[in-house]
């Protein structure tokens, strides 16, 4: 059995690596150079703090106050969302797809499967203040959301695409 994966494919498997590799290393800084746990905030000049929140649950805190099972809930069901990705991103022929799909996928296996396995919740940093809400969150969440924008931009574009040429 061959798996044919087309060169967007590749892209997008190789930003997935990058985007782990952000997420990761910047956690490691975190947590063992800069040492934040210990401090809690860092005030940096501009709107952006850096401020040490663990995640035991899912976006907002949902889910947090059952962090053991919960944990391993997600952690599976994030296992079986980039498998679905990684599949689809084999097959991907767009660049912005490609992009869309890589962000995502490098940025689940950051938080979801490495963080929650590695130290049983997410660790969030990235403080942005002056906004009505609270907002903490690190690369993989970025990549993901960032991610996301890319597979609508695609979707919009190629909707548009297909309104303009209706018989291909």
């Amino acid at each position: 059995m061959t798996i044919n994966i087309t060169r967007q494919g590749w892209i997008a498997y190789a930003i997935a690596a990058v985007t782990v590799a952000l997420d990761q290393l910047s956690k490691l800084w975190i947590l063992h150079g800069l040492d934040l746990p210990s401090k809690g905030t860092v005030p940096l000049p501009g709107p952006v703090d850096l401020t040490m929140v663990w995640n035991r649950g899912m976006s907002f805190g949902l889910l947090s106050d059952h962090a053991e099972w919960s944990r391993w809930l997600l952690t599976g069901f994030s296992a079986v969302v980039v498998v679905a990705l990684a599949i689809w991103a084999r097959k991907a022929t767009k660049p912005l797809m490609a992009i869309g799909l890589g962000l995502i996928i490098g940025g689940a296996i950051g938080n979801n499967l490495i963080d929650r396995v590695v130290y049983g919740a997410v660790a969030d940093f990235i403080d942005v203040r002056d906004l009505y809400f609270p907002w903490i969150f690190n690369i993989a969440d970025a990549g993901i959301s960032i991610g996301v924008a890319f597979l609508l931009l695609d979707s919009f574009l190629t909707g548009e695409d297909k309104l303009a040429h209706p018989t291909e």
